[in-house]
């Protein structure tokens, strides 16, 4: 009785050991296991990082011996342009001649300082005249110049028609009362009252909604901001002129103010 004992005490021993070391060789044995697709995507991955931390100058050829990238210093406007000094010309509508002489200081710093444009204003003809020097670096300096100035000529703001400058997906466009429903006299009076509102507020509430700007100069209506957002000020502008009521604008207004602060 005590030798059965004694090897059924044995038994049980050696049952939760044995029962372990099985448990751990299954671990072992998953753990050593490698997948060859893994392996070669790392390898993959280390000889990419190797590549980027070569400089930026130097390359490998066929043979994998390095070899020095031609280096090029950038051309400025001038020379990108064949050495020729290119022009724009904006004219000043007579009811802006004031407003332009008010702002001149700050319509020129940022032709000048950030742009390097030359600039002047022509008496004579009543227009702002610019120019690209040997100081002039961004090729497309000139075009983004002149589409500031003649954003403040529209009518906008110095300091909305800067992010002209500073923005790259900003536009302006224009289009006309008429061009949406042919209205005359009083109808077009109405039209345009609907669009500005009492006191400016049908129009303060687009532009805060949509994040543009609005400029209604007689029967022509004027939008800078991006994309996506003149479309949906054209919408409501569209539906005052046809005849919505503002209420309903108002809401509408709403609600894609709401879409865009949950966007952003």
């Amino acid at each position: 009785m005590g030798e059965t004992n004694s090897d059924s005490g044995s038994d049980n021993d050696q049952g939760p050991n044995g029962s372990n070391n099985d448990v751990e060789m299954k671990f072992s044995s998953a753990a050593a296991t490698i997948d060859p697709s893994v392996v070669s995507s790392r390898i993959f991955q280390s000889a990419s990082l190797q590549n980027q931390n070569q400089p930026t100058n130097q390359l490998k050829d066929e043979n994998d011996e390095v070899v020095e990238q031609p280096h090029f210093p950038k051309l400025s406007a001038v020379q990108a342009s064949g050495n020729k000094v290119e022009y724009r010309r904006v004219r000043c509508p007579p009811h802006r001649y004031t407003p332009l002489r008010e702002h001149w200081e700050q319509i020129l710093t940022p032709l000048v300082e950030f742009l390097k444009l030359q600039v002047r204003f022509n008496t004579k003809t009543r227009s702002v005249e610019m120019k690209t020097s040997k100081h002039t670096i961004d090729t497309g300096a000139l075009q983004k110049g002149a589409d500031f100035v003649s954003a403040f000529m529209l009518g906008f703001e110095v300091q909305d028609a800067v992010a002209l400058l500073r923005l790259d997906d900003l536009y302006v466009e224009s289009f006309q009362v008429t061009d949406v429903k042919m209205l005359h006299g009083d109808h077009l009076s109405r039209a345009i009252g609907r669009i500005a509102g009492q006191d400016g507020k049908t129009r303060y509430a687009i532009e805060n909604a949509t994040r543009t700007r609005i400029v209604i100069a007689d029967h022509r209506i004027h939008l800078l901001g991006s994309y996506a957002n003149l479309r949906v000020a054209r919408n409501a502008i569209c539906d005052l002129i046809l005849g919505a009521p503002p209420g309903k604008v108002y809401n509408n207004m709403r609600s894609v103010a709401k879409r865009m602060s949950e966007r952003y």
